[in-house]
């Protein structure tokens, strides 16, 4: 295109300093948004707002054409926050984020073997100087708040009983017994000397004194069977992956209609077994049990094997052979099968049995085979027993729990093979991700009176670390209980694969007394307190994520395109992200300044991210249902975990000032066309610009051609149709008509972005342009944290201000959007000319990923879609790894470029480079 070369670079600000403490500093005489939505004039710093959380704020008039702002900016400040150690740690660090965190309150599970903890710890909302928006918006409901939303997460820790001092010693050490305060519990209480926590079990009962004595607190005894259930209920209901079959060493997630969930048996597996019968939320009946359970086998175990601890006694099993102590059917019938009966010649006929003609002492056999068989034997007798009460209940659904299964393949193989055989596959076995914490997750619950119930609802967010340094330290607001608003939870993987000991510096100890990484305990002393076997971490507390209103069928909704259960397209893309691990490495570390401490944790954070790939490359399914969305976003957890906020800042501020340099070129251009020339001009411009994507190997590659206008040029002149998947021309009809008829314009479009530079300034904003010139609003839909080269929420209304110097549409839009901090005294006071023009609003989505999951997007994406009829998904993460197969109530545009060539191949049996332009009527 003409005129589109030659233009110096300019570097624009960096939006997401907003992440560092020194960004809620000098902020007098400005008007800020806090975390509620609420304006707040003349705070100088945090602090004021943090003690002032509970108060009214002073509230700006509501305009109209507008989009409330969420109450949260999801994930921002829970990025680093999880349980870290390797296999071995005794006491898992708990990461804090930089501001610091205040313990409310935790419940603890006693068992007779095992100790379980869940503790909650939360944080204040901060002050965020969002220049998206300058007053606060109505949204549909008319609903407003003016207290501020808390973020939290759960804490998942486990103990043996017989070292009840190492649990007390924990508890002290990280200062969970003084987070508590007596008024969250008991107004009339004065001090602390009246704590009181929740917990269940027998322990509960014989170790009470003990907890007075040690932690000055007192123990609300819960009933152990209400514990079980409320846990049970509230994992199944929160968690989408939660529940998963195991049958020859194949997981495979089961999803759960919370309106069929019940009647179902709920079988906790703990030092002996419960079998309860559960119709409903606090309805059930324990039906049956045995004093063959978990304690039977660590203790037989202990006796014959002299292991320590339950975890080396599992781990024996793992290298044992049953068959040289359990009599097989196949011993009695001279290898033979009792088919008549439907008994393999590999049946056990019965567990020890040829110990009894065996002419051995017990040092004789090898401890591996008698753990091995010792498994078997009460395994299989527990799955018996359990679908002998399913049968007599006329029950289908059997669900495991309990610390005796903890993950071990075997175990549940075992149980399942029990299950299946004694039903002749009518019935499954079921197991829990978090199965061992069932009662202390509903002791923990029972603090309803802190309004925790409504806490406890969709989803949660679920992270482990991978090596980052403990920060500790302590703040205060008001108490938990004073949030009654709406929670979301929803569930992310970031889970040690393999032991990470990279030197991550580190931060001095806290309040809790610890810092950095411990010392690992010896080999089998002690139980792995990181649970890592069962897979389980800490689930974060994220508010106002919901499900994007727009979608046709939420139920049958999948984000991911492609299916990475196929062996060879897991390999291929894990290569491609390894393949792309070492560049990215690089600019995580120059955008830290090249510092030595950065290169230390570039290190760190390659070595973790291999370790996960390594990890599910072994086992797919380690983490829940993966896709290859999963995938990308994990990778960009990874990175904040180990604190590179932003690896490409500065690559995105040099291409957004080359492109909006020319941009004035561009519109001219444009505007001396015709509708229709201009129509398809747009739309090759905005698949051309998606050319400049560094998630890609083949564009990366292209930045070694030319410059950036070069590249977009050269892209220009190949956008030739028909494209690959060509729907252009019914696009142009819905929006110029046909026949001499004018079709109605769009009342709002949502138009979800891509990348930064050329991408946005020269292909989105365009196109956005003249959506707003035919009377459409337009929100701009962009991520709340940077992935790659992508726009974020943040840095767009810089973007857009730039931009509007120089087009009068633009300008008029982003005043009636609020985007412009000079227009905030004409739209408060509601001018003529804001009047005159329809809006341009920017949301953010609530996630940090290149995709996009819309089953959880932020509250204000939720409510600009309730307004929508048109949603345009730019980019191939948006567009073609995530969406491309839904179907949405609205009608939908998804343009992309493919810059993947097995990707073309298989998605739409093309070539790299092919565009797809796919338009979908509302369904």
């Amino acid at each position: 295109m003409a005129g589109l070369t030659g233009h110096p670079v300019l570097e624009i600000g960096d939006k997401f300093e907003e992440l560092q403490n020194n960004i809620f500093n000098n902020n007098k005489n400005k008007e800020v948004i806090d975390k509620a939505g609420l304006v707040v004039k003349g705070e100088e710093n945090s602090n004021n707002n943090n003690n002032n959380q509970g108060g009214e704020r002073d509230m700006a008039p509501p305009t109209s054409n507008s989009l409330h702002r969420s109450g949260s900016r999801p994930q921002l400040d829970l990025s680093k926050a999880a349980i870290q150690g390797n296999s071995e740690e005794r006491d898992p660090t708990i990461l804090l984020p930089n501001q610091s965190d205040d313990i409310s309150h935790f419940a603890l599970d006693i068992g007779g073997s095992l100790i379980k903890l869940v503790y909650f710890s939360r944080h204040e909302g901060q002050s965020i100087d969002d220049k998206r928006k300058k007053t606060v918006k109505e949204i549909s409901n008319g609903s407003r708040r003016s207290y501020p939303i808390l973020g939290g997460r759960l804490h998942f820790v486990k103990f043996e009983t017989s070292k009840l001092n190492e649990c007390l010693d924990f508890i002290s050490s990280k200062q969970l017994h003084n987070g508590i305060d007596s008024h969250y519990w008991n107004s009339e209480a004065p001090n602390k000397e009246n704590a009181v926590i929740k917990a269940t079990g027998g322990g509960a009962y014989k170790f009470a004194d003990l907890f007075k004595e040690r932690l000055g607190v007192s123990i609300d005894k819960e009933d152990e069977m209400d514990c079980l259930v409320a846990g049970a209920n509230f994992l199944l209901k929160a968690i989408r992956h939660e529940a998963f079959t195991h049958m020859e060493g194949h997981k495979e997630f089961v999803q759960i209609d919370h309106n069929d969930l019940f009647p179902y048996l709920l079988v906790n597996v703990g030092s002996g077994v419960s079998m309860i019968k559960v119709d409903g939320d606090g309805k059930f009946q324990r039906v049956s049990g045995t004093n063959v359970g978990g304690g039977t086998y660590w203790g037989l175990g202990r006796l014959l094997t002299k292991c320590n601890s339950f975890d080396e006694l599992l781990e024996l099993s793992q290298r044992g052979d049953n068959r040289t102590i359990d009599m097989l059917v196949g011993d009695i019938y001279g290898g033979m099968d009792y088919s008549k009966i439907g008994l393999s010649a590999s049946t056990i006929a019965s567990s020890f049995g040829k110990a009894i003609s065996d002419k051995k002492e017990l040092e004789d056999h090898r401890p591996e085979d008698i753990s091995l068989s010792l498994l078997r034997m009460i395994s299989y007798n527990i799955g018996q027993i359990s679908y002998l009460n399913a049968l007599r209940f006329g029950l289908k659904r059997i669900f495991f729990g309990g610390f005796f299964i903890r993950g071990h393949a075997y175990t549940m193989d075992t149980i399942s093979f029990a299950v299946h055989f004694w039903s002749q596959g009518q019935a499954q076995a079921m197991f829990l991700r978090h199965e061992g914490f069932l009662g202390a997750l509903g002791a923990f619950m029972s603090y309803e009176k802190l309004g925790l119930d409504d806490l406890m609802v969709h989803q949660l967010v679920e992270r482990f670390p991978m090596g980052a340094p403990y920060t500790g330290g302590k703040i205060h607001g008001p108490p938990l209980g004073n949030l009654n608003e709406k929670i979301s939870w929803m569930e992310k993987f970031v889970l040690k694969g393999t032991e990470i000991t990279a030197p991550v510096p580190m931060a001095p100890p806290g309040t809790t007394g610890l810092g950095g990484f411990e010392v690992p305990s010896s080999k089998g002393g002690t139980l792995r307190s990181d649970a890592s076997a069962l897979n389980v971490g800490v689930l974060h507390l994220v508010p106002t994520l919901e499900v994007f209103p727009l979608l046709a069928n939420p139920k049958m909704y999948e984000p991911n395109t492609i299916d990475l259960s196929d062996h060879c397209e897991l390999e291929y893309w894990f290569t491609v992200l390894s393949e792309h691990l070492p560049d990215l490495v690089d600019k995580a570390v120059a955008s830290e300044g090249g510092t030595d401490d950065a290169k230390r944790r570039g290190d760190a954070f390659a070595r973790a991210f291999s370790a996960h790939l390594a990890r599910l490359m072994e086992e797919p399914a380690a983490y829940g249902k993966l896709g290859l969305a999963n995938l990308l976003e994990l990778r960009e957890e990874c990175l904040r975990e180990f604190q590179f906020l932003d690896a490409y800042r500065s690559i995105k501020q040099r291409e957004n000032e080359v492109s909006l340099a020319v941009l004035p070129d561009l519109l001219m251009e444009l505007d001396r066309m015709d509708e229709e020339a201009r129509l398809l001009t747009l739309i090759e411009g905005v698949l051309a610009a998606n050319i400049f994507d560094w998630g890609s190997r083949a564009c990366v590659d292209l930045y070694h051609k030319g410059t950036i206008i070069d590249i977009y040029r050269m892209s220009r002149n190949k956008m030739q149709r028909p494209w690959r998947v060509d729907d252009f021309d019914l696009f142009r009809e819905r929006m110029l008509g046909s026949e001499g008829k004018k079709p109605r314009p769009h009342k709002r479009a949502l138009l979800f972005v891509d990348n930064s530079g050329a991408d946005v300034v020269l292909g989105m904003l365009p196109l956005a342009r003249e959506l707003l010139r035919r009377g459409t609003e337009v929100v701009l839909v962009a991520n709340s944290l940077p992935a790659l080269n992508d726009v974020t929420a943040m840095e767009l209304p810089d973007i857009v201000a730039e931009a509007a110097k120089h087009c009068d549409i633009l300008r008029r839009a982003a005043e009636a959007g609020g985007l412009l901090v000079d227009a905030m005294t004409n739209t408060l006071d509601g001018s003529k000319e804001n009047c005159s023009s329809v809006p341009l609003m920017v949301v953010e989505n609530g996630c940090g990923s290149p995709c996009i999951d819309l089953r959880q997007v932020s509250s204000e994406l939720a409510s600009a879609a309730k307004h929508a009829d048109l949603i345009i998904l730019e980019g191939m993460g948006r567009a073609l790894h995530t969406n491309f197969n839904a179907w949405f109530k609205c009608e939908a545009l998804k343009l992309a470029m493919v810059k993947n060539q097995r990707l073309a191949e298989k998605l739409i049996k093309g070539e790299i480079y092919d565009c797809v332009c796919r338009y979908e009527p509302a369904s």
